[in-house]
């Protein structure tokens, strides 16, 4: 064992007295010596051990969720009070350090009106912060924090001050330990979230409330939460989690279906875009974050749904990836280069965690070269509402059917249309060049945008802003492409190989999403759009 930590680079100076003592804890019958079942036993029991030999530790309900750490200032044990020493991994670190409840069961419908709302007082780091009691500054290891409000007190001025807690600054956020009964359920948020931020939010909130997507996906979340009415999900991902989440939620057979807000963590996060959350998480304070969505209003966004019929039963191709369309369709010369992207990736994923925007633009530029879907006119038609769409004029390697006004990771491909020119009264269907040029788009006008790409060239303007727009072909609410060759397509940037086949885009149930407030012309657009 002593091998393996310093293999992997630990100081072993201050694991060696800490390793006998936990294998004489394991050591259950005094013997000096340790037989299999015990081995057995203690890795069963003995959290801390299944850390250091760096095995996945279950995370069960009333137990702490240890991980190794580095300690980047001096930082003292909680149990001995000694400080942290040695070099790389120092020691261990509880993820949520107030895990303390049994099993979490059902939320009172009365919360606030519970008596035994009280702080959970835990010994804490709270050096350089002020006593809520006195204000005078916390000495090291002379506080205490409590594990929900995060309050700070001397240990002397704990039982000074009011044993009442509300929680703190995300009390409309937090599932309490008090709150949880046999009875009915109450409104409270719980948050789906992923790796990257997992900890932090499991420190802000209850435990209970956050959930790892790469440990059995969103069910979990949503089965322990489904009879809730005024639940609210945040999703930490690209727009691909978002409707991985999306479909859950219809799956999950719950009271109300609960509202969605977005942690932007993907390449693209054109969703987010759209509803003000950014193109990317940069590490700001997550309070923030989460105190922006009491700010947020709900918007309801289209669905739609997607039926793709082969020409030959015997030749189907690869299996389509969703048939709900949230964001957008396409085919044709960027459905090639995210075709070309993803089979990379299958064969080499380790490649792929990093730097995927610097692999689209290669490939983008080898896409240039070949245009290998040139000539597009010549093997599909467009028709939307019984009416067909003329694409004779035009040089095109892409069609786009959009569904919100990003695309590409933050392109409007539809471009912005000025108030003054908008149509008072939408159409089923509009073909017209001159009327298209007043067509605005709206994620909730159960409408449809369809849009020509003449090539890779013409995305990069438009992405830069050198060009407006592209070749805006339709809007209506009911469109039909038919192919006569294997084409690449995408939905919501999941890629496909295609042969000659019929789609159809139909209006679906429309979707509650939120949108951040802190850009008032949104709330504007989606009241007078």
């Amino acid at each position: 064992m002593m091998q393996a930590a310093e293999y992997l680079g630990w100081d072993v100076t201050e694991l060696k007295p800490v390793l006998r003592d936990m294998l004489k804890a394991i050591d259950i019958d005094s013997s000096g010596t340790l037989t299999q079942q015990e081995w057995i036993q203690g890795g069963l029991n003995n959290i801390p051990l299944l850390v250091l030999l760096g095995l996945k530790v279950a995370e069960k309900d009333g137990q702490h969720v240890w991980r190794l750490k580095n300690f980047n200032r001096p930082t003292y044990c909680f149990v001995c009070q000694n400080m942290m020493l040695g070099l790389r991994k120092q020691g261990l670190s509880c993820n949520c350090e107030f895990i303390n409840d049994n099993l979490f069961y059902l939320i009172h419908e009365h919360i606030f009106n519970i008596d035994c709302s009280v702080h959970d007082w835990i010994s804490a780091d709270c050096e350089s912060n002020k006593c809520e009691i006195c204000h005078k500054k916390i000495k090291m290891l002379s506080g205490k924090s409590c594990v929900w409000c995060h309050r700070m007190r001397h240990s002397d001025c704990v039982p000074l001050g009011s044993s009442h807690c509300d929680c703190g600054l995300l009390q409309h956020h937090i599932l309490p330990p008090w709150a949880i009964l046999h009875l009915k359920l109450h409104a409270y948020c719980h948050y789906l979230v992923c790796r990257r931020v997992l900890r932090k939010f499991q420190y802000l909130l209850n435990p209970r409330q956050v959930y790892n997507l790469d440990n059995g996906g969103p069910n979990p979340g949503l089965q322990f939460f489904q009879n809730l009415h005024k639940c609210r999900v945040l999703v930490c991902g690209g727009d691909g989690t978002v409707g991985w989440i999306l479909d859950a939620i219809d799956k999950a057979d719950m009271a109300i279906r609960p509202p969605v807000a977005i942690l932007p963590l993907g390449t693209g996060n054109d969703l987010a875009r759209c509803l003000h959350w950014g193109g990317g998480y940069e590490g700001s304070d997550l309070t923030e974050i989460i105190k922006q969505i009491e700010k947020s209003i709900l918007v309801k966004m289209d669905r739609w749904s997607l039926q793709v019929i082969p020409a030959d039963t015997a030749d189907e191709g690869d299996p389509v990836p969703n048939d709900i369309i949230y964001n957008y369709f396409s085919l044709g010369v960027d459905a090639s280069i995210a075709h070309q992207f993803h089979v990379m990736r299958e064969k080499n994923p380790q490649k792929f965690n990093t730097r995927n925007k610097l692999w689209y633009f290669q490939l983008a530029t080898s896409e240039t070269i070949s245009a290998s879907c040139r000539n597009l006119k010549e093997c599909l038609t467009i028709e939307c509402c019984g009416v067909p769409v003329e694409l004779s004029r035009l040089s095109l390697e892409g069609i786009a059917v959009l569904n919100i006004p990003s695309m590409h990771g933050g392109s409007n491909l539809w471009g912005e249309t000025k108030s003054a020119e908008k149509l008072k009264k939408r159409q089923e269907v509009t073909v017209d060049p001159d009327a298209l040029e007043m067509c605005s788009q709206d994620m909730n006008d159960k409408l449809l945008e369809v849009v020509g790409l003449e090539s890779v060239v013409e995305m990069g303007q438009i992405y830069t802003g050198l060009k407006s727009k592209a070749h805006r072909l339709v809007q209506a609410a009911h469109i039909t492409i038919r192919t006569y060759k294997t084409l690449p397509m995408q939905i919501d940037g999941e890629p496909w190989m295609q042969p000659p086949c019929t789609v159809s885009l139909l209006f679906g149930q429309p979707k509650r999403t939120m949108n951040c407030e802190d850009l008032f012309h949104y709330f504007w657009l989606k009241h007078t759009g």
